[in-house]
């Protein structure tokens, strides 16, 4: 074997991608309905790295590989996270404080035990990371061999704490009374006598349904409801959006119709049309202004694997699947418009990528002075996520889009997570095997059980007998408390994937990302 690691420790490049193939591919490997998923190409290459040095052939990463792969997994996590992150501090900032409490007091209690045992801050912010979990809070500590020591030694126990942190909260599910209503579609016939605008209506219901289309009741032809149509005794219309809100309308304004105009296709058509021009990515969906160009509205609009009703004020991107309704005969020129075209998931924006990459490296090199001389500085990932969390929400500044499509942005960031785990392992590496022959691995696990319990189940039962949220909800809490993918996905996999575990995961995610950053750099400056 001297040999081959002879040539591995001169090739650092096929190293990095050795790693990543063998580590994602352990990673797959399900125990108990459980896999490793990302995180075992961190202990692939923490083992690979042991047995080099151990043969006397060390293989290494140079540092700037993983500043790569981590400013990439955290600008990209920053763009997915972004219209979510600004929309839960308006509207679930109880649970984000929660979450931040928690998160502070498994700080202090890391930093305090650590500190009577004489562990070096670096070594305490990096059990801190593994102990809720977090990669790029282990980043921010500089992805030092100490720092990634101490994240490998806690790491295994919080994943099992979260797994069971989950299993509990899904125990008393079946009492939850806050299943969200399903997305439909409902014709329903008008028996009000006066006559009403649509807009006024969907605005009354918070823009949470959108009408489709209209068969006037003097028997006209049918058309796509636009912003100033109107609607009277006798029409049928279809109205789509959550179905308690649905229900409402229907006794709102008439009845169910026995009548479904939505297969009558004879002069109004619909179809799934993925958004690829560049220059429409990043406007609201009224500001694209199709029922006055082609008499066509949007009605859904799909991205990833959630639907979201086509509101005026809704904002699309490059690579969403916009369902359409509209005259037969202009859906194709509406199709051209909006491109329909693979490219649309696909494209990088690269501007965008390598700006806003850029200008979060220079954020995170700030340095902000301390009292006693120190520094504080959010670093790279700190930077690039904070970036990319405006990005992801903006849009689009004039004429120049901020953010990446969907697909795009998840590839990148699992892209540049691997790479960042596969150079913070084999960092580590060299230290780990002194470490557990010194006994300094088990120290570290033992407080980082602690740190878990105190982050884990102080989330688990502040959020669940405080602020009395759903089981199915509180699950996806626990996952997105913990900013980690494997929790959501065992979570997932209990629950069938409810929609209520993605929205508990993604309320919380954004914040305790940021969180956990600066308190692993908090941890090594005090």
């Amino acid at each position: 074997m001297d040999i081959v690691f002879g040539f591995l420790s001169a090739q650092p490049v096929i190293v990095v991608f050795l790693l990543v193939g063998l580590g994602a591919a352990l990673g797959r490997i399900r125990i108990a309905g459980v896999s490793l998923g990302a995180v075992a190409v961190l202990f692939t290459a923490m083992a690979l790295t042991a047995w080099s040095v151990a043969v006397g052939e060390p293989i290494a990463i140079p540092p700037y590989i993983g500043d790569v792969g981590l400013v990439v997994f955290a600008f990209c996590t920053g763009i997915i996270a972004g219209p979510g992150f600004f929309n839960a501090i308006k509207t679930a900032y109880p649970l984000m404080i929660a979450v931040t409490v928690m998160l502070a007091l498994a700080a202090f209690t890391a930093l305090g035990l650590g500190k009577w045992v004489n562990l070096t801050p670096v070594t305490i912010a990096g059990l801190f990371a593994g102990a809720v979990t977090n990669t790029p809070a282990l980043a921010a500590t500089g992805g030092s061999a100490e720092a990634t020591v101490g994240y490998a030694s806690t790491y295994p126990f919080a994943i099992v704490a979260a797994m069971t942190a989950v299993a509990l909260a899904l125990r008393s599910r079946a009492k939850d009374t806050d299943a969200p209503a399903p997305i439909v579609d409902k014709p329903i016939r008008v028996d009000t006598t006066s006559v009403r605008k649509v807009t006024d209506i969907a605005e009354q219901h918070g823009n949470r349904v959108t009408f489709s289309r209209r068969r006037p009741g003097e028997g006209g032809p049918m058309e796509a409801i636009g912003p100033d149509t109107t609607i009277s005794a006798g029409d049928v219309v279809n109205v789509v959006g959550p179905s308690d809100e649905v229900d409402a309308i229907a006794v709102e304004l008439g009845h169910t119709s026995s009548l479904d105009i939505t297969r009558d296709r004879s002069r109004l058509d619909f179809r799934r049309i993925i958004l690829s021009e560049s220059k429409l990515a990043g406007r609201t969906v009224g500001s694209l202004k199709l029922q006055s160009r082609f008499g066509a509205n949007i009605v859904r609009v799909r991205r990833g694997d959630v639907e979201f009703v086509a509101s005026p004020q809704f904002v699309v991107q490059l690579g969403d699947r916009l369902r359409v309704v509209g005259p037969t005969d202009t859906m194709p020129q509406v199709t051209e418009f909006l491109g329909d075209s693979e490219r649309g998931m696909a494209d990088l924006n690269p501007a965008a990528f390598g700006i806003g990459i850029t200008v979060g490296l220079l954020l995170g090199a700030i340095q902000i002075p301390l009292p006693g001389g120190a520094h504080f500085s959010l670093g790279f990932a700190a930077g690039a996520l904070i970036i990319g969390l405006v990005m992801g929400r903006v849009g689009r500044i004039g004429p120049v889009v901020t953010a990446l499509p969907n697909t795009a942005a998840t590839v990148l960031a699992e892209f540049g997570l691997l790479v960042f785990l596969a150079y913070a392992g084999a960092n580590a590496g060299s230290l780990i095997v002194p470490a557990i022959a010194s006994g300094e691995v088990f120290t570290l696990a033992g407080i980082g059980v602690v740190v878990t319990l105190v982050a884990t189940f102080g989330t688990f039962l502040a959020v669940k007998f405080i602020l009395r949220s759903g089981a199915t909800r509180l699950s996806g809490v626990v996952g997105g408390a913990q900013t980690n993918p494997a929790i959501l996905g065992f979570a997932n996999l209990r629950t069938g994937y409810d929609v209520r575990v993605a929205l508990g995961y993604s309320l919380v995610y954004p914040a305790a990302m940021v969180v956990k950053i600066l308190l692993a750099q908090l941890i090594v400056v005090v």
